[in-house]
């Protein structure tokens, strides 16, 4: 709600990009350093992440279509990654967010549709038989809350995107009588109802269909494990390949900010327009070190925790204070309290959650195993 309003928080001014607006809060150099890097790493992070998913999920669908025909998969896991990765390069040649509604329609569409049908056909088949519902008892009190720390990190990590509302509200219109921050506010809370009917029943059937036998792929990888040879090929098929078109349309929207830094970059250089051959080049390169990234650092799935906990001050911290220094309330107010006392909640929050991110990567080790995907 905050960065919604901030988007017009100067009259006759529209910040449409949250560096931007961190500039206006903190000053032109502390709001590049405050906003520039974590904005930067949320969306490199989440298209590693995207290339990692769709890439293992257009092998699975694969193997699902070919059957008993062409098992194993003719070419390796890292070169599904690259096939992924090729296509999405493609993509994001659009030029810009008006460009990619479509994509992002259809990013949100199959979402919905996958989300359900993971969640019905677990719950519709069989529990495997030594499934089982026990709670993990920790050593101590210290190593639960660490736990649970990590696994909140972890969340905050999966609700990312903040950081595109403003880039997402200035496509929208906007008057002194019909400000954008009205129809975007609706949009908003819209889009969380939505996300609240997908993720829980995720979450809750998940739970119930496989509980302890959960493989470390999630949901969907239960499916192929335990039900490849129960459910419909065609139906199982289907769930993946609406997997594989939304992790292609969400590249493109959380990549945007990079592209637009890239491309503000190499203006505010040569003071010359980016042409669409250096844009086409940015957009490769991007592409193509995210599955390097992918590639030589698997182990990233680790940090989960950690980098969720170093985000957290994008949605939680940053816009209390950016209220505070644009609106300047009056001290010792509603407001003002309210603010403050939700900045410094966030920022607890964000140090605790990396805390537990660090205690889980020391309690049960990582291995670094470079340029060896699973």
């Amino acid at each position: 709600s905050i960065l919604v309003k901030l988007h017009e928080a100067v009259p006759g001014r529209r910040y449409n990009r949250y560096v931007e607006l961190a500039q206006a809060a903190f000053g032109e150099k502390l709001g590049v350093w405050l906003a520039l890097f974590p904005t930067i790493y949320l969306s490199a992070g989440t298209a590693t992440a995207l290339i990692l998913v769709g890439g293992e999920t257009m092998k699975l669908f694969y193997q699902i279509v070919c059957g008993p025909l062409c098992t194993p998969s003719p070419i390796s896991t890292v070169e599904w990654y690259l096939v992924f990765t090729s296509l999405a390069v493609i993509l994001s040649q659009l030029p810009n967010l008006n460009s990619i509604a479509g994509l992002s329609l259809i990013g949100g569409a199959t979402a919905i549709m996958y989300c359900t049908m993971s969640w019905v056909l677990s719950v519709s088949q069989q529990r495997p038989a030594a499934i089982s519902y026990e709670q993990v008892r920790s050593t101590s009190f210290g190593s639960s809350l660490f736990s649970t720390l990590n696994a909140l990190g972890i969340i905050a990590f999966a609700f990312r995107g903040h950081n595109l509302s403003l880039e997402i509200q200035a496509t929208m219109p906007s008057t002194f009588k019909h400000p954008a921050h009205v129809p975007m506010w609706r949009g908003a809370k819209a889009a969380y109802l939505l996300i609240a009917m997908c993720i829980f029943p995720v979450a809750i059937g998940g739970y119930w269909a496989y509980g302890n036998m959960m493989p470390q792929g999630g949901i969907l990888t239960a499916l192929y494990i335990f039900h490849g040879h129960d459910i419909s090929r065609g139906l199982l098929a289907a769930t993946f390949l609406l997997v594989v078109f939304n992790c292609l349309s969400s590249f493109q929207i959380y990549s945007m900010p990079v592209f637009d830094s890239f491309e503000a970059f190499y203006t505010g250089r040569t003071n010359r327009p980016c042409s669409v051959w250096v844009r086409s080049g940015f957009r490769i390169f991007y592409g193509f070190i995210s599955l390097f990234i992918g590639i030589a650092l698997p182990f990233l799935s680790s940090l989960a925790g950690l980098l969720g906990g170093l985000t957290l001050p994008v949605t939680f911290a940053y816009p209390c204070f950016m209220w505070i220094c644009i609106k300047k309330p009056e001290r010792f107010s509603y407001s003002w309290y309210v603010n403050w006392g939700l900045a410094l909640l966030g920022t607890a929050f964000s140090l605790a959650s990396s805390v537990g991110g660090v205690w889980s990567i020391v309690n049960t080790g990582m291995k670094l195993k470079f340029f060896k995907p699973n």
